[in-house]
């Protein structure tokens, strides 16, 4: 799994405020904020991310509704730490409007999300391994890779591994039902491509930068 190996483990002593678990954790929080809000659900218990992030900060409930005050205060928070564009919340709640229309479609919608991002992030980590070599402050550069990959993971037909191919093509199933554009994808990859190189051991000094 390389780089990307502590993104499926659990928390780890050595992770740091504003680090990839801490975005990760962000985004999931994002996701369970919109569909709170968009449906109407007051059971934290459905949505164990949300809870934490709610008790933790003590985030008040706004007009007696789930999901409004807690969205906005992770939207801030990810705009804050990350530098995340507002294209990137809307195509969310866009995809959470698109396959959620009754509380019954929650778990699913989130199970699918789950499965998607492990499998782009683990065939990203496959198909990019040696060029993620490159240390962190030829941005543009890593940048330009992740969205060529990702075009690939969409456009390209061609590849000889079999296993490769499978994932390419279940990537391509989930997001037909989830609705992600190929540059949402490109930037949910880069930042935790970014954060992963800034926590990898054998990085430089001048890496974690």
């Amino acid at each position: 799994m390389g780089i990307f190996s502590k993104l499926f483990k659990s928390k780890n002593s050595t992770a740091k405020v504003g680090g990839m678990e801490d975005y990760m954790t962000l985004v999931r929080v994002y996701f369970q904020a919109s569909l709170a809000a968009n449906l109407g659900i007051n059971n934290l218990a459905m949505l164990p991310d949300l809870r934490m992030f709610k008790s933790t900060l003590h985030v008040p409930t706004v007009n007696n509704k789930l999901g409004i005050g807690e969205r906005n205060q992770c939207k801030k928070m990810l705009k804050e730490l990350y530098h995340t564009d507002d294209t990137f919340f809307k195509e969310i709640d866009q995809s959470i409007r698109k396959n959620c229309h009754k509380i019954q479609d929650v778990q699913t919608y989130l199970i699918q999300f789950q499965g998607f991002t492990q499998d782009v992030m683990m065939l990203m980590g496959n198909l990019m391994k040696f060029k993620l070599r490159l240390p962190s402050f030829f941005k543009r550069a890593i940048y330009s890779m992740t969205e060529k990959t990702v075009s690939d993971v969409f456009n390209k037909n061609d590849y000889t591994d079999a296993g490769v191919m499978k994932t390419v093509l279940t990537i391509r199933q989930y997001n037909k039902r989830l609705g992600f554009s190929q540059k949402w994808i490109t930037d949910f990859v880069y930042q935790v491509v970014m954060l992963a190189k800034k926590e990898s051991p054998n990085n430089t000094d001048e890496d974690k930068k």
